[in-house]
């Protein structure tokens, strides 16, 4: 080898390129370990009305650690997830000194099971609201199932003057609905005959139901050619 010019180039080379890496490696390590460059702003940007800034600063409080080529927008993203309002994050930085995020929340649109939330993605999550919304009961993964289902049903329903207020689809994938005004309608189990059994029973109900001037319990639809109706003060 030491008489072989050609092995003695390679191997010097290999030599420098080893010194290069270690060199390399040496500077990435003082420069995350440097005290320059600090992180001296956290910027929020977003239509924020459930997440407070005392709850973001408690979610990123520790997770901003080095200076500005240290920090992980990654680490950052996963802990402002956890909060529950909170739907989306984007975090990057932004030269010198700044990491920008950029939040979305959730945007209710019914209760699921007395237990969470659903957004209006149809998705479930654990915030918690006092205000006025439907009921959403059914079986877990279900949930963008009863946001689609639950719009088609409130637009169907809207000529009654009363808003739909419980939207049930049980073990055995039947469609239950419960009317502000209290008067359930049992649906069955195929979604798009429920809903054209609904818009028939929304057309005739000025002709029928709406005629009896008394409590209505529940009507049952799931007959193909009308509808069967209980009334409390009837029951034998």
């Amino acid at each position: 080898m030491w008489d072989n010019p050609r092995a003695l180039n390679m191997a010097a080379g290999m030599l420098v390129g080893l010194a290069a890496l270690a060199f390399a490696a040496v500077a990435v390590v003082a420069l995350l370990r440097s005290e320059l460059f600090p992180v001296r702003e956290i910027v929020v940007q977003g239509d924020l009305a459930r997440t407070a800034r005392a709850e973001i600063e408690d979610a990123v409080r520790g997770r901003v650690g080095g200076n500005f080529f240290a920090a992980s927008p990654g680490e950052v993203r996963r802990s402002l997830e956890q909060l529950p309002w909170v739907r989306r994050v984007e975090v990057r930085r932004a030269w010198p000194d700044r990491l920008e995020v950029r939040l979305e929340e959730h945007v209710a649109l019914a209760r699921w099971n007395d237990d969470a939330l659903v957004n209006t993605y149809g998705e479930r999550f654990n915030g918690r609201s006092d205000a006025v919304l439907p009921m959403f009961i059914a079986p877990a993964g279900t949930e963008a199932e009863l946001a689609r289902r639950y719009a088609r049903f409130a637009g169907v329903v809207a000529p009654l003057g009363v808003p739909l207020e419980r939207v049930v689809l049980t073990p055995r994938l039947a469609w239950q609905l419960r009317l502000g005004n209290g008067l359930q309608l049992m649906l069955g189990r195929d979604a798009a005959q429920a809903e054209e059994r609904l818009a028939r029973f929304v057309e005739a109900y000025g002709q029928t139901l709406g005629r009896i001037a008394r409590h209505h319990d529940y009507v049952d639809l799931r007959y193909p050619n009308g509808f069967a109706l209980r009334v409390p003060e009837l029951r034998s």
